[in-house]
This record gives C-alpha cells, sequence and structure tokens, in this order.
C-alpha cells in the first residue's frame, strides 16, 4: 500500500500569460501547469492547494502550494526536479517536507500582498508596465497613509471585494497596511497582511486609496463604504498588474528563504 508523503513548494510566477491560479477547462493557468510538472515528475496525477487563488495577471515572490506524493524526495532534488519541467514564468523557490496533511490555503494564519504604483512617464516602458500600474501621475502621500491607518484593524470589507461568491462572513481583520516610497521618485508601493483576503479586495482598496491620494473623493468615504453591505459606491479596482501575492505564514512550517 502506498504511503503518502507530504510537501509544499513555494512558487514565484508572471502572471502576465497566466489566467490566474485555479485550474479552468480551457485556459493556461498556474494550478494546471505545476500540476502537469508534477505529474511528469511524480508518474501519478498530483492535486494541489495553493495559500491564496491569485486572478488574471497577478505576480506571486511567494505562494505557497501542498501536496502529497508515495515517493520520498529529497527537498532540493524535488526543487531541481520540478525547475526542470515547469514553464519560464513559473518558478519553484524552494520544496521540502511537510507536515501530515498539511493544507496550504486552510492552515495559513496570514498573508501578505503588495501593490506597486508607477508615478513616472517611464512606468510606461514595457519592462515596467506589466509589472506595475502605469498611473503616471503623482499621488499625495499624506492622503495614502491616511486612508491606509483606517483600513486597518477588523473590518467588513462587502463592500471593497468582488462578490462573485457568498460567503459566511466578510470580517477580514488587517494587522499590517502601509505605503512606501520607491527609489527615484518612481511612485509608491502598498503592503499589506491579513489573516484572510477577499476576491479582489487589495484591487478595490488600492483603488479608493488612488481616489482619495488623487483627491476625486474624501478621505471619510472609506469609513462609510465600511459599513456598507454593497460595493456600488466603491472605486473600480486598480488594474491586476501592480499585484503580488508574496508570503503566506504558518507557525508550524517554517521556510529556508526569507521572501
Amino acid at each position: 500500500m502506498d504511503v503518502e508523503r507530504w510537501y509544499y513548494a513555494v512558487l514565484q510566477y508572471d502572471g502576465s500569460r497566466f489566467c490566474g491560479w485555479q485550474r479552468q477547462p480551457a485556459d493556461r493557468t498556474v494550478q494546471a501547469e505545476f500540476e502537469a510538472a508534477l505529474g511528469r515528475i511524480a508518474g501519478q496525477t498530483v492535486a494541489v492547494t495553493a495559500a491564496g487563488r491569485t486572478d488574471t495577471g497577478v505576480h506571486a515572490l511567494g505562494q505557497v502550494v501542498s501536496f502529497s506524493l508515495t515517493r520520498e524526495w529529497d527537498a532540493l532534488e524535488l526543487e531541481r526536479a520540478l525547475n526542470a519541467q515547469t514553464p519560464q514564468d513559473l518558478w519553484v523557490v524552494e520544496a521540502g517536507r511537510a507536515p501530515d496533511g498539511f493544507h496550504a490555503r486552510k492552515q495559513a494564519e496570514s498573508r501578505r500582498y503588495r501593490y506597486v504604483i508607477g508615478c513616472d512617464p517611464a512606468a510606461r516602458s514595457p519592462f515596467r508596465r506589466p509589472f506595475e500600474w502605469a498611473l503616471c501621475r503623482p499621488l499625495d502621500l499624506p492622503r495614502l497613509h491616511a486612508a491606509a491607518q483606517l483600513i486597518q484593524g477588523e473590518h467588513q470589507f462587502r463592500s471593497l471585494s468582488s462578490h462573485s461568491q457568498v460567503k459566511e462572513h466578510y470580517l477580514c481583520t488587517i494587522r499590517d497596511a502601509e505605503w512606501t516610497e520607491r527609489k527615484r521618485s518612481r511612485g509608491f508601493i502598498f503592503h499589506i497582511d491579513a489573516n484572510r483576503f477577499l476576491h479582489r479586495m487589495v484591487r478595490f482598496l488600492v483603488g479608493i486609496m488612488v481616489d482619495v491620494a488623487l483627491q476625486k473623493r474624501p478621505l471619510e468615504d472609506i469609513g462609510r463604504l465600511l459599513e456598507s453591505e454593497d460595493n456600488q459606491g466603491a472605486s473600480p479596482p486598480a488594474p491586476p498588474e501592480g499585484l503580488y501575492f508574496v508570503r503566506a505564514h504558518y507557525s508550524h512550517l517554517k521556510f529556508r528563504t526569507q521572501l
């Protein structure tokens, strides 16, 4: 009888040519590509679970996935074998054994994203545009800071997310939300860490904070939206190319690489 051995992998990918994480019948997805690579080296069909389901065009620096195999693999051997099979826009940063029954999504205690905005004209460069929001307009940093303060803590984020699925609740606890300046006045980066995220929540948050920083709407709109039951009053979500899944945190699983 084959014994299941549980593993994890940390993935990086350029989301530009993927239709998101989740496997789809016809479109190219990260999950399908990674499962195909696993199947080739394992000689079996393997299903994987991710810490977070990224949308079309969204990138990852430290996406965590869980899966089980019947063969014993050395960590470095598994990394090398996978990277020999994955496409050029998908890379395995590290892989290794995980506790029995490890579930990357259910056991994640927090997740961290970043969103990159280009405020200078060079953001339109073909070497930058696929990886940031080429806004090419100045933003008011104090207003960005003030907006980020308002969303920290536990709130209902129903009005700042897509309603593609009905949830038991829309409560999320944001533990960290801050804006930092990029070098050479290129723009800003938004960093956010929370126990959970709703569909397109980060992009909706960035969209309204940018509108506040452009003085298109008052800061008080954020508080009003957090009390709202729908997203009809929200700003349009920021485009996907500026968003990165940075990492997931697990108390019982320590990674060799720091992201």
